[in-house]
């Protein structure tokens, strides 16, 4: 968040959770007033876009509340994965391949975004890019890494599609044979630019001046 504001200081931005961490959404929304648009910090469209979110906003009746696409799948988060590798010592060396190690869910829906994300990440490392998941869904990123080494890539590096170190984050980094393992997305200023470009794709939708929303409630990450 701190990067998001030092990218647009005229607008007010607060942080709210969907669990395990405070101040909870519903809570920061009852302290707001006037207009706001909820940003989801999530990477697709799953339970917390469409029942937690919702719900919390559907709670806030005071508020001219609008709410924005979730972050992924976007070419911005392909700029910030492609950083996370490069940091961890991933070269783009001939032959090599990645893999996008996601959170996973049962939803198909989800798994066709990060299929999606790969393709992008693909597109931007010029590799090839197998998309594995932590929980909910197969592949595992151990078998992805195992399929890529069985079609001949001799390096494979694995990426983690999350936004934060956690629970998620340490399973996506447990020995699964790859050579590389890149960290979280974390606070990366392609994400922060990503957040603010949801925030005006959802303002854009009722044209005030920037500067004005903000004060009247702001714009939310």
């Amino acid at each position: 968040m701190a990067r998001v504001r030092s990218l647009r200081p005229c607008l007010e931005v607060r942080c709210g959770f969907l669990g395990l961490a405070a101040p909870g959404l519903a809570e920061v929304l009852a302290r707001t007033a006037g207009r706001a648009v909820v940003v989801p910090l999530l990477l697709g469209t799953g339970y917390h876009v469409r029942v937690d979110i919702p719900a919390a906003v559907g709670a806030a009746g005071h508020l001219r509340t609008r709410t924005a696409g979730p972050l992924g799948p976007h070419p911005l988060l392909a700029e910030a994965l492609g950083d996370r590798l490069g940091e961890a010592g991933w070269t783009g060396a001939p032959g090599g391949a990645v893999v996008l190690a996601a959170a996973g869910s049962r939803d198909p829906a989800a798994g066709a975004a990060t299929g999606r994300m790969a393709r992008m990440l693909a597109a931007r490392l010029g590799a090839p890019v197998e998309p594995a998941f932590v929980g909910g869904a197969s592949p595992t990123p151990a078998a992805a890494v195992a399929a890529l080494r069985a079609r001949g890539h001799g390096r494979v590096a694995v990426v983690p599609y999350l936004l934060a170190p956690g629970d998620f984050a340490r399973r996506a980094a447990q020995p699964c044979g790859a050579d590389v393992v890149g960290a979280p997305l974390g606070p990366h200023d392609a994400v922060a630019r990503l957040v603010l470009r949801r925030y005006d794709e959802e303002a854009a939708r009722v044209p005030v001046p920037e500067c004005v929303a903000a004060g009247a409630g702001g714009g939310w990450g």
